[in-house]
């Protein structure tokens, strides 16, 4: 089994439209709608992306990193390439380790459930 990504968005804007007022100084949070390749169904998993001088404007303080990608500018088709990427290097026997091995860099909704 594998995964794949069956859509990127984000609340505000078209991530296919976006872009910032300085591409080499921006934060920004996707929604990526991944699932099975033989199935409609799909997860929602978050990732924000900033740049290493959005990083140095705004943090002071020590800051943990997961769930990010660092770019150095924007360039939505690089962004969305190395997305994509990782998500088909995750595969599976079942959808529980595939989404544990997505979980590693993107933000699962399903993360901590406990049933």
């Amino acid at each position: 089994m594998y995964a794949v990504v069956k859509a990127i968005s984000n609340d505000e804007f078209d991530p296919k439209t976006f872009a910032p007022e300085n591409p080499s100084c921006f934060y920004l949070t996707l929604r990526i709608r991944i699932g099975l390749s033989e199935t409609s169904g799909a997860d929602d998993f978050e990732v924000c992306v900033c740049t290493p001088q959005w990083l140095e404007q705004t943090t002071f303080e020590p800051r943990w990193g997961r769930h990010l990608l660092i770019v150095r500018e924007f360039s939505w088709s690089s962004i969305e390439q190395r997305i994509r990427d990782y998500v088909a290097e995750c595969d599976g026997n079942d959808w529980q380790a595939i989404a544990n091995k997505l979980s590693k860099v993107f933000a699962w909704e399903f993360e901590d459930y406990q049933p």
